[in-house]
């Protein structure tokens, strides 16, 4: 159980913040537990999540480099209620589950270039430990804005993983299930 009780979008006054946490239950996938912890403070769900949200509307990175970076940084990170949400998601864009499970190994199978590249920043990103020649090489496959993205969701997990650890956010049932199964 969490270190706090874990609200209902229902629990929140008609608000930005409500609008943001239904729309990603509805639309984004089910992390009602952290949202729900979240919402003791609505203006984190309608910054953060909004922001996420934001960026999910503008296309500016692909689905398949989005997921490597979110499995590699939760995976660093140790956060398995992240990796729980994002593996699946990493999954649906055709990566094999030995490549999942093995993202953080430095020959990590089934990536091609680019997409090891895209691990390599998230993973330098996550341990403090970018150097100006990893840049120069991501500017070769990306924009400013994009690199600006990927740094972004890295560092968010560190967030994340730090939110859930403090407070001993649960895995949603459905997560729990499928990782029994699997």
């Amino acid at each position: 159980m969490a270190r706090v009780s874990t609200l209902l979008s229902s629990q929140l006054q008609p608000s930005p913040a409500r609008a943001i946490f239904e729309k990603v239950e509805n639309e984004y996938g089910h992390f009602g537990n952290m949202l729900g912890v979240l919402a003791h403070k609505p203006a984190s769900i309608e910054h953060i999540y909004g922001l996420l949200l934001g960026f999910a509307g503008e296309g500016n990175i692909s689905k398949l480099h989005l997921e490597i970076v979110l499995v590699t940084a939760s995976r660093a990170n140790e956060c398995s209620y992240c990796v729980s949400h994002h593996a699946p998601k990493l999954r649906a864009e055709h990566v094999p589950a030995e490549t999942v499970e093995r993202i953080l190994d430095a020959d990590v199978p089934g990536l091609g270039p680019v997409e090891k590249l895209v691990r390599d920043y998230a993973l330098a990103v996550t341990r403090q430990r970018v150097g100006d020649s990893l840049v120069q090489r991501l500017r070769e496959h990306f924009d400013e804005s994009q690199i600006v993205e990927l740094t972004l969701r890295a560092a968010l997990c560190a967030f994340f993983a730090r939110f859930n650890e403090a407070l001993d956010v649960q895995l949603e049932p459905q997560y729990t299930a499928a990782a029994v199964a699997a």
